[in-house]
């Protein structure tokens, strides 16, 4: 199959973030022949779509997030003990294989109308995580949570390693799916967990590692009590701050803790709306990039952050920064299109092969129309997209060369089962909700 862009605004998301008047791109099979602007090349075979201006960029990547938890979206709002309220007793009854696969489901069509073309996952059956994200055509990093909470796959750490042996059995070596390993964060796994999860890696140089790190208060204090260390000193003394961990959240991370993620050279997949949604802080993203640590955008899962696009993402990205540093200088708007595409790709340690539009990468991109008003006027086309943007406005999305969506039509999900699916699912949790909400009412009598 061959396609040829044209008439585009290109954004390839290379070194110097250029602006490519009249681009064009040339896919042939899965990846990308050819970018350049003014004449297009002439080619008898391909797929020749003038895109009338619109921007051509690459695909986004989301670095952090719970997909299946899509089902979880809006629960407990404004509550803040949710998570021993609601979360963790409805996961333990509620998540099964079946349940996993629809939620991944709803947030995979989610992405995909939303021009996120990469994710890293991290739940519970994420064997069925990975066939949903193959279904689905998009690229993805799929990890399988270890945690000693009593989670609902597992109850021993034995049995999660058990789930991530599969997990790499079925994955290893697949195009677009990428099996992984994610103990759940310091407190929930501790060190000899960890240790072994270091093990692995070694053993496993080609399975990613994902964890929690520095996420909470609680989280640092139980690393102070018992070790008298900060959270990332305890990760490192476990022998897990390696290179190439990625480590979601990081707001609570001193200089000397930078320094040493910095040395380690492990990535960070920062979740700016989440984590104000808790009320948990602000992270010093520009510190760590300073120190030369790679940081994507990340959603989240849906229950924390709501939405899994990182269009809601941008904004509060570069907001919170320059709260930090009360300026308006932190947080380049180009630096937050840099960090969900090619800065994002290389956190996942894919940015060999996608982040950017350049020849020999994966045909992973997205177009995006500019019809819509409030996108007018454009004196600058990446301020345009970190704050006026919005998922709508995607209107094509490409993975590896074959479309996804085109003029806003999903083409590898049917959107009315995987609503009627999830929407099914949702009725029980509302019963369920109901149920401890009235025994809490009944006790507090």
């Amino acid at each position: 199959m061959s396609t040829l862009l044209t008439n585009a605004l290109l954004l390839p998301c290379t070194t110097d973030m250029p602006v490519v008047e009249l681009g064009w791109i040339h896919v042939e099979g899965e990846t990308i022949l050819a970018v350049g602007s003014g004449a297009p090349p002439q080619s008898a075979d391909a797929e020749v779509i003038d895109v009338g201006g619109d921007v051509v960029m690459p695909g986004m990547v989301n670095p952090h997030c719970h997909m299946a938890m899509t089902l979880f979206r809006g629960l407990g709002e404004d509550v803040d003990d949710r998570l021993y309220r609601y979360v963790l007793p409805m996961e333990r009854k509620f998540v099964t294989r079946e349940m996993v696969r629809a939620g991944t489901r709803l947030a995979a069509l989610e992405m995909i109308r939303a021009g996120v073309t990469t994710v890293a996952d991290m739940y519970y059956f994420e064997t069925e995580v990975g066939r949903v994200v193959d279904e689905a055509g998009i690229r993805g990093i799929v990890g399988q949570t270890l945690a000693d909470f009593d989670p609902p796959d597992h109850n021993t750490i034995d049995g999660g390693f058990a789930l991530t042996e599969q997990l790499v059995a079925e994955f290893r070596g697949h195009k677009r799916v990428i099996p992984s390993i994610a103990p759940h964060a310091p407190y929930s796994t501790d060190i000899a967990v960890m240790e072994r999860v270091a093990r692995f890696a070694e053993d496993n140089a080609d399975v990613p590692v994902q964890i929690h790190l520095a996420e909470m208060t609680s989280e640092m204090e139980w690393c102070a009590n018992k070790y008298k260390l900060s959270a990332v000193e305890v990760v490192e003394r476990a022998g897990l701050l390696r290179k190439g961990l990625i480590c979601a959240h990081c707001l609570f991370v001193s200089e000397s803790d930078i320094e040493k993620m910095a040395h380690a050279q492990v990535c960070v997949a920062h979740n700016a709306r989440s984590n104000a949604k808790a009320g948990r802080g602000i992270a010093p993203v520009e510190a760590m990039r300073a120190a030369g640590i790679p940081v994507g955008i990340g959603s989240d899962g849906p229950m924390s952050g709501n939405t899994l696009d990182l269009f809601s993402q941008f904004a509060p990205v570069t907001m919170f920064q320059k709260l930090l540093g009360r300026s308006r200088k932190p947080m380049p708007v180009v630096d937050v299109i840099r960090m969900a595409t090619a800065e994002g790709a290389k956190v996942l340690g894919l940015d060999a092969t996608i982040g950017t539009l350049e020849p020999g990468k994966q045909a992973d991109l997205m177009r995006i129309s500019l019809d819509a008003e409030r996108l007018h006027p454009i004196y600058d086309i990446y301020s345009t997209l970190v704050f006026c943007a919005m998922p709508d406005d995607v209107r094509d999305v490409m993975v590896a060369g074959r479309w996804l969506m085109r003029d806003r039509q999903a083409l590898t999900l049917e959107r009315k089962a995987v609503l009627r699916d999830a929407l099914q699912i949702a009725s029980a949790f509302k019963a369920e909700i109901k149920r401890i909400d009235d025994a809490s009412s009944q006790a507090a009598r």
